[in-house]
């Protein structure tokens, strides 16, 4: 039996270091705000990892609903090699075309999760790497930095510091309510989620050097919501010096009807009614409420337009009131989240004249419904335009208004595999961050060499503001006289911008 049991330990000992060889002897310290952190090493001892490094104290009790306030010292060393915890949010369940691989870990899942993930190619601290900061998608509602699909060590092998980060979601982030705007010196309420993305970049202009990175040469990027979100950084007063480069991929609030962004008033009124119909009449008795009490609140809250933290994104631009700094941007072809009301093409005719009246006939030859065939790709266009037509609108304006060039991607990549959801909204960024690895496909080598040219445009913007670089298909400076998009897909080339017509004709119904 002893020597059974010490063959036993002899395995799982063998097992351990296979798993994480030597983990213990690559520590790296780390000194940061708040006190000193260690991290590890990458399998291959080429990448330094450091996982839940906090970058504000913990919304709790009183601090919920409050700007994120200073990191709280601590004594000795934090070890930093775990994933940190999500933010509070539901339990991740796959759909759609979102497999676990796009969701956050099952655990842990709490209130206190303002941290953020460092992955780091420097060997001196004075190399001064150019960042990447990472903002995640998931509508407001759900998502973190350590989703799999976000994984930093490909990046950083590329030669970029990457850095991922959490923030505040749902009603945790968003709640938008007089009574928090009567607390608030400047009268405002609501960004909490926005507030907490402009914190980390604070600790990262403060922090990065310490890595070894530039706080000179920061780009912020993100997807979907996270989209947004660079969308709101780029407008606010807030986070101006902070970063000088800006990815967004199928996200932007420049129009309206954007669905994702209200007004502060009317946010407030329509957020106060709902709780109290509820049976909540005060922020005290919120604050008193346990997280998951919370979460079982049905309604949305997501950013809102105050002023302070988020001015209107269009007026910003036009007025040059904003960080006019280079910007990629794009959408896929299938980006396909919203879906039409009609039921069929009589009724779709019928939504066509309400919404554009005397336009409603041009409106229908551009997308056209005269069967149910027509009808689903009309709807299906419409639904893809929702995010193509913001991420336009967004280089045509900064083409038009600032100073530095913007460059458009439209991707249309298929991933092998099912379930078929054809370029659907978020397949691109595992391409982008070099991450396939991560992701259960039966990937081809077409994708793979999708998957090189992509993550080297975006590490080639990182570094410089400049997609383009040896070797690389020429992707054109965005020109609206001239609007030429590179197509990422199974060719990486330049062609004229899809869909002009129609969206031509949608831009001229927002004017």
């Amino acid at each position: 039996m002893k020597t059974l049991l010490a063959c036993l330990f002899l395995v799982f000992a063998f097992a351990c270091s296979e798993k994480n060889p030597d983990q213990s002897l690559h520590i790296e310290e780390v000194s940061v705000t708040g006190g000193k952190i260690s991290g590890y090493y990458s399998e291959e001892d080429s990448i330094k990892i450091f996982k839940g490094i906090p970058f504000a104290a913990p919304p709790l009790g009183e601090l919920r609903w409050k700007a994120p306030q200073p990191v709280i010292p601590w004594e000795g060393v934090l070890e930093t090699t775990e994933n940190p915890a999500s933010l509070m949010q539901g339990a991740p369940v796959p759909f759609f075309a979102w497999s676990e691989e796009f969701l956050i870990p099952k655990e842990p899942i709490s209130e206190d999760g303002l941290y953020l993930n460092v992955w780091t190619p420097a060997t001196e601290k004075d190399e001064k790497i150019p960042v990447l900061v990472w903002v995640h998608g998931g509508g407001f509602v759900s998502g973190s930095g350590t989703v799999p699909l976000y994984d930093g060590e490909a990046l950083a092998k590329k030669g970029i510091i990457v850095v991922t980060i959490n923030y505040r979601l749902g009603i945790f982030g968003f709640l938008a309510h007089p009574e928090l705007s009567d607390e608030n010196t400047e009268g405002v309420s609501g960004n909490y989620g926005i507030l907490d993305q402009i914190a980390a970049l604070k600790w990262v202009n403060e922090n990065i050097a310490a890595f070894g990175g530039d706080p000179e040469n920061v780009t912020i990027a993100g997807q979907s919501a996270g989209a947004f979100s660079i969308n709101a950084l780029v407008v606010s007063p807030l986070a101006k010096g902070y970063f000088n480069k800006a990815i967004a991929e199928s996200g932007a609030m420049v129009n309206r009807g954007s669905g994702l962004v209200g007004g502060l008033k009317s946010s407030e009124e329509h957020n106060q009614k709902v709780l109290s119909d509820l049976g909540y009449t005060s922020i005290e008795g919120l604050r008193n409420l346990p997280a998951d009490s919370l979460l079982k609140i049905q309604a949305r809250f997501s950013p809102v337009v105050d002023g302070v933290v988020l001015p209107s994104v269009k007026e910003a631009i036009e007025s040059g009131n904003y960080s006019d700094v280079p910007l990629l941007t794009g959408w896929n072809a299938d980006d396909l989240v919203r879906t039409d009301p009609s039921k069929n093409p009589e009724e779709f005719e019928k939504n066509a004249i309400k919404e554009y009246g005397g336009r409603a006939g041009e409106f229908l030859e551009l997308f056209p419904a005269d069967d149910e065939v027509q009808l689903k790709e009309s709807q299906n266009l419409l639904s893809e335009l929702m995010f193509g037509m913001q991420n336009y609108s967004w280089a045509k304006l900064q083409t038009q208004k600032g100073s530095s060039s913007a460059y458009l991607y439209y991707f249309t990549r298929v991933p092998p595999g099912e379930p078929n959801y054809g370029a659907f909204h978020s397949a691109e960024f595992a391409y982008a961050l070099h991450t396939l690895k991560n992701w259960n496909r039966p990937f081809e080598q077409a994708d793979y060499d999708l998957e090189e040219k992509m993550s080297t445009y975006w590490v080639n913007f990182v570094k410089t503001g400049n997609p383009n670089g040896e070797g690389m298909p020429e992707w054109p400076i965005f020109n609206p006289e001239d609007p030429m998009v590179i197509e990422l897909g199974e060719e990486v080339l330049a062609i004229p911008l899809p869909h002009s017509s129609q969206i031509r004709f949608l831009e001229s119904t927002i004017q």
